[in-house]
């Protein structure tokens, strides 16, 4: 099952921000969502809010390699290969 809500944690690894400054982030997007504090944040209303692509977070956050990720990975592991001939 795929993780649809995004937490502190994620936030940071995301933004690069501190664990501290990513619970105030998270804070102030539910706040301007108007949402009540039992109620969690979406990956989507975190990108929506950031402005940052919402595949590229829910790939992230899920652990989905994408095609992209796949041609870079072969490309690396090739790279690795000629190096060690």
């Amino acid at each position: 099952m795929k993780q649809l809500c995004i937490y502190p944690k994620e936030v940071a690894t995301i933004t690069g921000k501190s664990q501290t400054t990513a619970q105030t982030l998270v804070r102030t997007i539910k706040d301007a969502l108007e949402k009540e504090k039992h109620q969690v944040l979406t990956i989507r209303e975190f990108c929506d809010y950031m402005g940052i692509p919402f595949e590229d977070v829910f790939n992230m956050i899920n652990n989905i390699k994408t095609q992209e990720d796949r041609k870079a990975s072969l490309l690396s592991s090739n790279d690795f290969r000629q190096e060690s001939a």
